[in-house]
């Protein structure tokens, strides 16, 4: 997927991220086929690089310094850094080792960290080519990991690293308000008035109250992000979304509100939660405009050269204003 966040680098300096990483008797040899970019994502760039002794390790940087980003990506491979930290300490759910991380920008303008290459396939990628009952058995094993990820206990709501808060509502309506400020920045056309944006928010606000714990949160975790083999998980990836929040923001739960995004059946079977309250609807509403709402923005900071997201989440984004009672300008 192509991005101008990502931060690619000349061969000659990703060898020598190698050499810091592995030591030097691990760079790969002149003239080998030794790296390969791994073009599925949407934000940083990764390569899979084979080492000298022939072992595959993942390398992801993350974007320029230059580049703008949206505010709640700012800092974003600290926070998978930490969030694989927690992860392996405290679940049992596979995600990869970091074998080394550099923040120091010394080799190039941005942070960069090592992992081992795990070989199996994205269930995003293959999800098409399964048999119903094989897919639905993956994502409902992708909801048993998501809800063991959400048992984690935050100090309080906000970023991993903090600053935190006890109120969900606070924590969340500065996100929701950071979304709006970013669009306006760069005056981008999300279909409404923001002002009636931050009406709809204010007016359902009172829903969020109902959350008292904070629990960690991937946020994140779409099929694309998961690793499959031999029927089981393999690996979960891309952690840089996380922070303590309520768990019903998880991506697994979008479809109950935004049904384009698929069958939420199987993820809520392996999750173990039941059919929601109404209270929980309007707020899991609010959580799908909020993402509706940086698809359409996030199209602008990473200068996508079609429209086809932008059209498509935008459709979203008035869908659900649609439904909390707006009527189209």
């Amino acid at each position: 997927m192509e991005s101008i966040t990502k931060n690619r680098q000349s061969p000659q300096t990703l060898k020598a991220m190698v050499a810091r990483a592995y030591g030097p008797d691990q760079v790969p040899a002149d003239g080998a086929d030794w790296v390969s970019e791994l073009g599925h994502g949407w934000f940083n760039v990764a390569y899979r690089i084979r080492l000298r002794d022939d072992t595959n390790v993942v390398l992801k940087i993350a974007p320029p310094a230059w580049t703008e980003v949206m505010t709640y990506e700012r800092g974003a491979m600290a926070i998978e850094l930490a969030a694989l930290r927690m992860i392996r300490e405290r679940t049992t759910v596979p995600v990869p080792q970091v074998d080394f991380a550099d923040s120091s920008h010394e080799l190039c303008d941005a942070d960069y960290f090592f992992m081992p290459y795990v070989d199996a396939d994205n269930l995003g990628i293959v999800k098409d080519t399964l048999t119903a009952t094989s897919l639905e058995a993956y994502q409902e094993a992708v909801g048993a990991a998501n809800r063991e990820l959400n048992s984690i206990r935050g100090p309080g709501f906000g970023p991993l690293a903090g600053p935190h808060d006890q109120s969900w509502r606070t924590v969340f309506a500065g996100i929701f308000e950071d979304v709006l400020r970013d669009g306006e920045h760069r005056q981008v056309d999300v279909g409404w008035d923001y002002d009636v944006v931050r009406e709809v928010f204010t007016a359902n606000a009172a829903t969020l109250d109902g959350v008292v714990e904070p629990k960690y949160v991937e946020w994140d975790l779409w099929d694309s992000n998961v690793l499959v083999r031999d029927g089981k998980i393999a690996s979960i990836i891309d952690h840089e979304r996380a922070f303590y929040g309520d768990p019903l923001i998880e991506a697994g739960f979008v479809p109950i509100e935004l049904p384009a995004f698929g069958d939420p059946t199987a993820f809520m079977r392996g999750y173990g939660r039941d059919e929601l309250t109404e209270t929980e609807r309007v707020r899991r509403r609010l959580y799908c405009l909020h993402l509706a709402l940086v698809m359409v923005i996030e199209t602008v900071y990473r200068g996508h050269t079609d429209s086809k997201q932008y059209d498509w989440a935008r459709g979203q984004v008035s869908e659900l204003m649609t439904r909390f009672g707006c009527r189209p300008r």
